[in-house]
Parts: structure tokens; sequence; C-alpha cells
């Protein structure tokens, strides 16, 4: 029993020594900087939920829980035959559009100008007939060979015969000076309309394919094929390579040798021997709990800052949650 006495107060102190050892660096890693800081964190991965855009039936996935995806690879797909058909309609739209503006644009035929100087010789015609008939119907009035109600008829006649040269004047003139400035404006902004009624029907054909927005590990296939999804829907999500970074504490006392930009190197308790490279992302302006209105010294030390810490060389072996060791050279500071 004596003995046993004195061997456990040997282990605790060689535990003591070996757990200081470990954490200033001088086993099991890196040795830590004689005027560096050590902090304590944790490792977090982004992860993004994808979706499609539009609403559809899923045709195809191509991604399973586990898989790596790289930037802008496919990673399902929707049935896109309904958004081809609207595709297809705004397509020919445009070539309706574009032939009415082409129609404006290039003015009359030259038939269409024949056929309008061919009604005013008929107008001047019949004109020149209704004023001999008025002059012949005077003189026989004058002469009250006729009644005179018969010069009223012949008077209308000829003043209609004026009218219809004067139309057809104006409708040769209005064919010779081609169409409105407005009328081909208004065509031209009915053209622009149906070329951006292609466009969004183009965006939408894209949008029936699901891209990875950058690098990852898909973490859960949501939806299977088959299913109709909306754009609120969840298909996949991933944990994405980058960026990665540790979520850290620092305490008030150290606050101020902390500056965002400072080398870090981070250590993970599977490999400490080979530290990852980062830098001071983030440092809060705010302590983590409210602190009480009159603080003594003593209570002043136990405020603490959260800090983020981006791993510049990120590897698989670095995963949400984990914990890791901060080593931040101040020498500089």
């Amino acid at each position: 029993m004596n003995k046993l006495k004195r061997v456990v107060p040997v282990l605790v102190l060689a535990g003591g020594v070996t757990g200081w050892l470990y954490a200033t660096g001088r086993i099991g890693g890196t040795p830590a900087p004689a005027s560096g800081l050590v902090l304590y964190g944790n490792v977090d991965v982004r992860q993004v939920e994808l979706g499609f855009r539009v609403a559809g039936r899923l045709q195809a996935v191509h991604f399973e829980e586990g898989q790596t995806v790289e930037a802008g690879a496919v990673m399902a797909t929707l049935d896109a035959r309904p958004f081809e058909d609207q595709l297809r309609a705004a397509q020919a739209q445009i070539a309706v559009q574009q032939a009415a503006l082409d129609k404006l644009v290039s003015g009359s035929r030259p038939a269409e100008v024949a056929r309008a100087k061919a009604a005013v010789e008929e107008a001047r015609a019949a004109k020149g007939y209704a004023d001999t008939d008025l002059q012949r119907t005077q003189k026989l009035v004058d002469a009250h060979a006729l009644a005179a109600a018969n010069l009223d008829t012949v008077v209308a006649t000829s003043r209609q015969a004026d009218a219809r040269l004067t139309a057809a004047y104006e409708s040769l003139r209005l064919i010779a000076q081609g169409s409105r400035s407005e009328d081909v404006a208004a065509a031209r902004a009915m053209l622009q309309v149906a070329q951006a009624n292609v466009t969004a029907a183009q965006t939408t054909v894209d949008d029936t394919r699901l891209l990875a927005p950058s690098a990852g590990v898909v973490t859960s296939r949501v939806r299977e094929v088959g299913a109709i999804v909306s754009p609120n829907d969840v298909v996949y999500v991933v944990a994405l390579t980058h960026a990665v970074w540790v979520r850290a504490y620092v305490s008030e006392t150290a606050l101020g040798k902390l500056h965002p930009g400072m080398q870090v190197a981070v250590r993970s308790d599977t490999e400490p021997q080979h530290p990852y490279r980062g830098h001071v992302g983030f440092i809060s302006p705010t302590a983590e709990f409210t602190p009480k209105s009159v603080e003594t010294p003593e209570l002043r030390t136990a405020l603490v800052y959260q800090l983020r810490v981006i791993v510049d060389d990120p590897a698989p072996g670095l995963r949400q949650g984990m914990p890791v060791t901060v080593v931040v050279t101040t020498s500089g500071a």
C-alpha cells in the first residue's frame, strides 16, 4: 500500500509533464516558437444545399453520397422537353417580329406604288367626266331645258369625284414616303421583347442542369429520379473543399497580439507532425458573454473573443468539427 502511494504521485507528475510537452509542441509535432501563441479550436467545413431554379421532373442524378465533385460538374438534370418547347415558340415569335420590322423598313413594293398611281389616274378621269357633266347640265338648266333638281345631283357627283381624287393623291404620297418612324420604332421594340423572351427561355433550359458551384464532397443525396421538384427543394448537400476554417477563441489578455492576416500553423491530432498553413481571417469585435457592470481584474481575464483562422492548404484530413491546435507567431506583431 505504501509503495502504491509513492508510485501515484510519480505517475501524475509524469503525465503532467507529458501533457505540457505535447501542448508546447516539444513532442508529437512541430515545436511552437518561443514567442508563439497557442490556441485551440474546431474545424468548420462549409456546406451548400443545391437545388434547381425551376420546377420539373428529376430525370437523372449523376453522383452518390461520398463522391467527389469538381466545380461545374453536372450533378443532376430535369426533363427539359417542356422548356425546350417554350424556347422554340419564343424563337418563332422572333421570326414573326423580324418579318414585321423588315416590312416597315423596306417600305412599299413597286407594284403597290404602281397601283396607287393607277388609282390616281382613275380618280382624275372620274373627276374630268364629272366636271364635263356638270357644265353640260348647268347649260341645260340655264336654258330651262332641264329641271333644276337634276343640277343638284350632278353637283354632288362632282364633289365626290373631287374627294376621291384627293384621297388617291394622299394614298400615293404616303406610299412614296414609306413607314412612319414611330411604327418602325415600335416594331423594333417588339423584336427586342421577342429576343428577350428567347434569352429567358434559354436560361430556363440551362437551369434544368444542376451544376456544382465548387469542388466538394457529396454528403447527402435527397431526391430520387422521377421525383417532381420545385425551386425550394434540396437535391444534394455538398461539403465544400474550400474554404476550410477553424473557429478558435482567444483570451482578452492575448487579444492585442493578434491581427488579421497573421500566419499560423494548424495541427491536428491525427498528424501533428504535418501542420497546415493558414492565416487569421477574422477577430470578433465583441466578447462571447455580457460582462458585469463592475469587473475585477480577475473577471476581465475570463473574457474570450472568437477567432476565425482560414486554412490556406486544406486537405481531406481536416473534417467537420475536428479539434485542432493553432500556433500563432507573434514576434512580428
